[in-house]
């Protein structure tokens, strides 16, 4: 990654903030004037379409499921369908009915929206540490594994996550992510297919003998999967760093000195921690919304006491939201120069007609649901995530992630992810709990007296019992709908249930193991899965409210 492409992204997106609606215009007209004579553009009239109005009147929302029959066109070799050039690689993320997004990608789109987007992420974390393009061996890259095993569509086009793609094929040498040119990074082509636990290990033991000062983490929870998993391997690190191994096989000189050193932490201190091994840590780069915003701060801890945590950028795999700029720590600003967004109030649900904001007319202190359009072949596409406005930067609205647009109820009350993370922050603030994860489940009414909800918490110290109560009060001061559940008896108080410290750690583990990439495994707000929540409560214990 060359610091000079980095810095001149950011300096272009910094002129932006100042003008949002200006850019907002420009970038919808460039997008209809390459895209107007396709399939998609000729049947909605995009030719005629000049401003934002006229798109909302011509195209309704849709969200990615409802563009497949469109995407599959193009994904069969039909040209010109979505875009007039071609998509070369399609984005993959598990959707909100389970099904995989197929989300298209053309090189129009890595070049003006993607990349640009990507650069400017790093211009902070750049900032505070100018040497670290220079020293790539000081960097560990968790997220970015472009080496890794990929699926293809039925036509042969790469099917991966973004943290898969390399930028290399694209023309773009200097993208190549932070720490992936360094000489001791790659994972041998004797190893490539292994299981994702697997190679997630060879990371972590072909790092172990470097002076790391730059962790890119991204996803939250691969960041705190990272300690557990020391915890959990380190005696099979000192076994291959003593002999040189890894996987089984022949790979570097042994050194027993490192060995030793590993083995003396773990007797002193119980266990080995990252800034153990590196003790010249200075920097994670970590996206810090949602869940995490609760549980990093005592994550961090086992990095070391100096590090900083760098906010990553605000993005879905349908396109980019917000780049940092500053040092806020989980809200940044609107991307305006990648897409053209508009915001749904998340009172209420998306609809293929619901009436939308533009950038300069949403509320600070609000929660939205977005919808971006762009030049890769996304029209008003509804994505899966809901954001708060936490203030702007110039005049651009600096938006944080609040939550995936999944929503609960029993009683009428429509509990959102947004709403429950807000209440479970407050009622930690207000007890002194602090949490190293946490998931709710709303349970039927055929469990007990009546519905209710259940939180399952990991605590990062001791139990709180207070966190119940506390949390009742403020679920009932946040949502209406639930105040008014529990006012009518309809719905009964909330349960806090204490789980092993592990709980979720483990659960991390065995998607890993069961063949899931850890930049895909991430934290859930409402557990879909009840045998997941059987193995998080196992051997359990509950207060109520």
């Amino acid at each position: 990654m060359q610091a000079e492409r980095v810095l001149a992204e950011h300096r272009r997106f910094l002129e932006c903030l100042e003008r949002p609606g200006e850019v907002q215009h420009d970038l919808l007209r460039d997008m209809l004037e390459r895209n107007a004579d396709t399939s998609f553009g000729r049947e909605h009239g995009l030719a005629s379409v000049r401003t934002l109005d006229e798109l909302r009147r011509a195209v309704p929302i849709r969200t990615h499921e409802a563009m497949m029959p469109w995407i599959e066109r193009a994904m069969s070799g039909e040209p010109k369908v979505l875009t007039t050039d071609d998509p070369v690689v399609y984005f993959s993320s598990s959707g909100s009915t389970g099904r995989e997004k197929h989300i298209p990608i053309t090189r129009t789109y890595m070049r003006q929206t993607f990349l640009p987007f990507y650069h400017a992420s790093f211009a902070p974390l750049l900032q505070a540490m100018p040497h670290a393009p220079a020293a790539p061996g000081g960097v560990l890259n968790l997220w970015q594994d472009p080496t890794s095993p990929i699926t293809r569509t039925p036509q042969g086009r790469p099917h991966i996550g973004a943290s898969q793609v390399d930028y290399r094929k694209f023309g773009e040498d200097s993208a190549v992510g932070l720490g992936n040119n360094a000489p001791w990074s790659r994972i041998p082509e004797a190893l490539a297919d292994d299981d994702p636990w697997e190679r997630s290990y060879y990371k972590l033991r072909l790092a172990a003998e470097q002076d790391i000062r730059v962790v890119i983490g991204v996803n939250p929870a691969m960041v705190a999967g990272l300690p557990y998993q020391l915890r959990q391997m380190w005696p099979r690190l000192v076994e291959d760093i003593r002999a040189g191994t890894l996987g089984g096989h022949r790979h570097s000189t042994p050194n027993p000195e490192r060995a030793e050193q590993i083995e003396e932490y773990a007797k002193t201190f119980g266990t080995v921690h990252p800034y153990h091994l590196w003790p010249h840590l200075a920097a994670v780069f970590v996206w810090n919304s949602g869940l995490a915003r609760s549980y990093l701060p005592r994550v961090r801890e086992t990095y070391g006491p100096g590090v900083r945590l760098f906010p990553a950028p605000i993005a879905s795999c349908e396109g980019p939201a917000a780049v940092p700029v500053d040092g806020h720590p989980h809200g940044a600003p609107l991307y305006v120069p990648g897409c053209v967004y508009e915001f749904v109030p998340a009172e209420r649900p998306v609809t293929a007609d619901s009436e939308t904001l533009s950038a300069t007319e949403v509320e600070e202190g609000r929660d939205y649901h977005l919808v971006l359009s762009h030049v890769g072949g996304l029209y008003r596409c509804a994505v899966t995530d809901v954001v708060t406005v936490v203030g702007r930067v110039g005049r651009t609205p600096r938006i944080e992630y609040a939550g995936r647009d999944v929503v609960r109820s029993v009683a009428g009350e429509r509990l959102t992810e947004a709403v429950a993370l807000r209440a479970l922050r407050a009622a930690c603030d207000d007890t002194g709990a602090e949490l190293r994860n946490a998931t709710f489940r709303l349970c039927p009414e055929g469990e007990g007296a009546g519905p209710r909800y259940q939180v399952a918490v990991s605590f990062a110290g001791p139990p709180v019992p207070e966190l119940a109560a506390a949390l009742d009060r403020r679920l009932s001061r946040e949502c209406p709908g639930y105040a008014a559940g529990r006012g009518s008896g309809s719905i009964r108080p909330v349960g806090v249930i204490t789980v092993h410290p592990d709980a979720f750690l483990r659960e991390w583990e065995r998607a890993a193991r069961s063949g899931q990439r850890p930049p895909r495994i991430k934290d859930r707000v409402f557990l879909p899965d009840e045998e997941r929540w059987a193995r998080i409560v196992a051997t359990a214990q509950e207060v109520a409210a």
